[in-house]
């Protein structure tokens, strides 16, 4: 299932760490502070756990949103960035 992954952490450090574990799930970085891959139900559920030590004080989050491919469908991209997201699954307007 694509899942999108989202944060804001303050520490520099651990947003270079978070983003390279991320990446070690195979999730692609889509935004400054966004990824989307697949990701199976077990590996979200670890990926959950994990990404608890990479949050450095009250204000930094981390939201792991699963997407169904009817989300997937519906989404629109607007960007000035024509760069595509799974070859055409989703819309990009700019």
């Amino acid at each position: 299932m694509k899942t999108l992954v989202i944060y804001d952490i303050s520490d520099d450090d651990k947003r270079s760490d978070l983003r390279d574990h991320l990446r070690d799930y195979g999730l692609e970085h889509i935004q400054y502070s966004g990824f989307l891959g697949e990701v199976n139900p077990h590996d979200r559920f670890v990926l959950s756990k994990e990404v608890e030590k990479f949050l450095s004080c009250e204000r930094d989050s981390i939201y792991i949103v699963p997407l169904c491919e009817k989300c997937v469908r519906l989404c629109h991209i607007i960007s000035e960035n024509k760069r595509e997201m799974d070859k055409g699954e989703v819309d990009i307007v700019g």
